[in-house]
């Protein structure tokens, strides 16, 4: 009988330098984030995406993140981007009005219903699942309970939220989820990716992914 292989996928999301973004891409990770909310430490303008979207090359796929940000802002940066994530408090009716695939990021707040969330963002690609903090939509480099996580969901997961190289061999192993999203995991500091840190990160996942 042939073995049912699945491969994790990778996002580096917070890129900001051409260098980093290039590492990545040698790396062969699946897809690179741009943050495009401006309270990030790790965020880029529209002249920077476009820069560093011009260096991905094909078949890795460029998300763009926001933050209940304005349509006229996101659709200025849709041409650099193949994959949208929303990570405020977007509708999905908000979600669908921009002709791109995208993702939908849940905080994992006591309560959080998962298979509610895939059924009202029926139109995501993907939910992904990070930590919950109070009035931090996301990078807070803090894991939360992967048991709260079902075995089965109507939509893959993409998991984030504190992932190393040191404790993403066990996320794997215990969530199986379809990708893995990183950002201050493999920072030397926000926005400034470590070039040992990010092969490190790869190079787990690949070892602990192939089941």
């Amino acid at each position: 009988m042939t073995p049912n292989v699945t491969r994790t996928r990778i996002k580096f999301c917070g890129l900001t330098r051409q260098a980093d973004v290039a590492q990545a891409v040698a790396l062969g990770v699946d897809a690179l984030g741009f943050v495009m909310w401006p309270n990030s430490r790790r965020s880029v303008t529209p002249d920077i995406l476009a820069a560093l979207a011009a260096q991905v090359p094909a078949f890795v796929t460029r998300v763009g993140l926001f933050v209940d940000q304005p349509v006229e802002f996101i659709e200025q940066c849709l041409p650099h981007l193949d994959l949208i994530q929303f990570h405020g408090d977007e509708s999905p009716a908000f979600c669908e009005q921009f002709g791109r695939p995208w993702i939908k990021a849940l905080r994992m707040r006591d309560g959080l219903d998962l298979h509610d969330a895939a059924t009202i963002y029926d139109g995501a690609q993907a939910l992904l699942l990070d930590a919950y903090r109070p009035g931090v939509p996301g990078g807070t480099g803090e894991t939360f309970d992967w048991s709260r996580i079902p075995a089965t969901l109507a939509k893959p997961v993409i998991l984030a939220g504190g992932l190393t190289a040191d404790n993403i061999a066990a996320a794997v192993t215990q969530v199986a989820p379809y990708a893995v999203d990183v950002s201050g995991g493999i920072e030397a500091s926000p926005g400034v990716k470590a070039t040992e840190s990010m092969a490190a990160f790869v190079r787990n996942v690949t070892q602990a992914s192939i089941r």
